[in-house]
């Protein structure tokens, strides 16, 4: 993610998340943290390929960060297009984070996730992730708990493959991933 993708993906997160969304300044926050030789995050945007079909110009459809510090990652975000859904965008944002924890050597990662969000949940569980506790009114302002999720890190993130149960058959909508 650059700063140029900030809008858009303050676009979807709008969309998605009305009552909790982000705000620009925890963005520009974040991205401050993700370059240089002391970063400690990493964040990705998914595009749908352009008109050219390089994967630059299209719309942002997918956005996902990551926070490391003293051997734990912490998924802090992740998100896909409505439109998106079951298209195994998701997961391949997630593999791309799990992918980032091991370069940050991450022994463990972390994630909170809404316990109304049954299809996250599926997704973390495919991965590998556990529930290891709870937060009550974690999400503010609308009071909903949140599930806390650990998956202990392998030496490479596996490549779970498509769910039958929650993707269509055949080849995704194309998407390129970049940060």
């Amino acid at each position: 993610m650059r700063w140029w993708d900030i809008e858009p993906v303050l676009e979807l997160e709008r969309e998605l998340f009305p009552r909790d969304a982000w705000t620009p300044a925890l963005f520009w926050s974040e991205l401050a943290r993700a370059r240089g030789p002391y970063a400690t995050r990493r964040y990705l945007v998914a595009e749908s390929p352009g008109a050219d079909g390089d994967g630059g110009g299209g719309r942002l459809v997918g956005y996902g960060g990551l926070a490391a510090a003293g051997g734990t990652g912490d998924i802090q975000t992740i998100a896909t297009a409505r439109d998106r859904w079951g298209t195994g965008l998701g997961g391949r944002l997630l593999t791309a984070l799990l992918g980032a924890a091991t370069e940050f050597e991450c022994e463990e990662v972390l994630l909170e996730v809404r316990v109304d969000n049954p299809r996250a949940r599926r997704l973390y569980e495919r991965f590998g992730f556990e529930t290891v506790g709870l937060r009550r009114g974690y999400y503010q302002p609308g009071n909903v708990d949140a599930l806390v999720m650990r998956r202990r890190m392998d030496p490479a993130p596996p490549d779970p493959g498509p769910d039958p149960a929650t993707e269509p058959q055949g080849s995704p909508q194309g998407t390129v991933p970049h940060g």
